[in-house]
C-alpha cells in the first residue's frame, strides 16, 4: 500500500489539534453524529407508520452507520497523520526511504 505524502510536521499537527478551529470542527462533527443518532432512533417509528421493507430499513441503518464511521475517521485524521509522520521518520532513520 502506498503511503500518502504528508507535507506538515508533527508539531504543526499537534498545534492544529489544540486550535480553536479544530475544536469548532469537532463540535460541528459531533453535532452531525447526534443528528445521525436521532435519525437512527426515528427508524422504528417511521417503520411502524410507513411499513418499509426489511431491506429498506437495513439499508437506511447501514447508511447511518457508514456516515458515523466517516465522521469518526475524519475526527481521527490528525492522529493518523501523526502516526504516519512518525512512521516516515522511522523509515528514514532506518534507511528504508
Amino acid at each position: 500500500m502506498e503511503m500518502i505524502q504528508i507535507r506538515t510536521s508533527i508539531e504543526e499537527v499537534e498545534a492544529f489539534k489544540e486550535s480553536i478551529l479544530w475544536a469548532d470542527m469537532i463540535e460541528e462533527l459531533n453535532s452531525w453524529k447526534k443528528g445521525f443518532n436521532r435519525e437512527m432512533l426515528s427508524i422504528v417509528d417511521e417503520a411502524a407508520s410507513g411499513n418499509p421493507s426489511t431491506a429498506s430499513v437495513l439499508m437506511h441503518m447501514g447508511d447511518l452507520n457508514g456516515r458515523q464511521k466517516a465522521v469518526d475517521y475524519f475526527m481521527s485524521l490528525p492522529d493518523i497523520f501523526i502516526d504516519l509522520l512518525k512512521e516516515q521518520k522511522e523509515e528514514k532513520k532506518d534507511g528504508r526511504d
